[in-house]
C-alpha cells in the first residue's frame, strides 16, 4: 500500500487542552507508533485551543484498516479515553507530500 498521511487539527474543550496533550503523548502517540504509525510531529495553538499532528501510516495494510486495529486493540480499549470528553470538533485531512 502507498503511504498515507493525514493532517490532523482536534479542536480542544476549554481548559482541557494540557490534559488532552499530556494524554496524547503518554497513551495515545506511544500505541500508534507501536502499530506501525508514523508521527511526523505535533503542535498546539493555544490561541484557538487546537492540537494538530501528522500521522503516517506506510504498511501492508491501507490507512483505513490499520486504523481501525488501532481503536479494536485491547490497548486502546484499556485507556478508557473517549475523545469526545475533550474534543469539540475535529479534521482530519488526508495530504500528500509536496516540495
Amino acid at each position: 500500500m502507498p503511504k498515507t498521511t493525514q493532517l490532523r487539527t482536534y479542536t480542544v474543550r476549554d481548559g482541557l487542552l494540557d490534559e488532552w496533550v499530556g494524554r496524547w503523548r503518554d497513551e495515545i502517540a506511544p500505541l500508534r507508533l507501536e502499530l506501525g504509525f508514523a508521527i511526523g510531529g505535533a503542535w498546539i495553538d493555544r490561541e484557538r485551543s487546537q492540537f494538530v499532528w501528522l500521522i503516517s501510516y506506510d504498511g501492508p495494510e491501507t490507512f483505513a484498516e490499520r486504523n481501525a486495529a488501532y481503536w479494536a486493540s485491547p490497548e486502546r480499549k484499556a485507556m478508557n479515553l473517549d475523545p469526545d470528553d475533550y474534543l469539540v470538533s475535529t479534521d482530519d485531512r488526508t495530504v500528500e507530500e509536496r516540495y
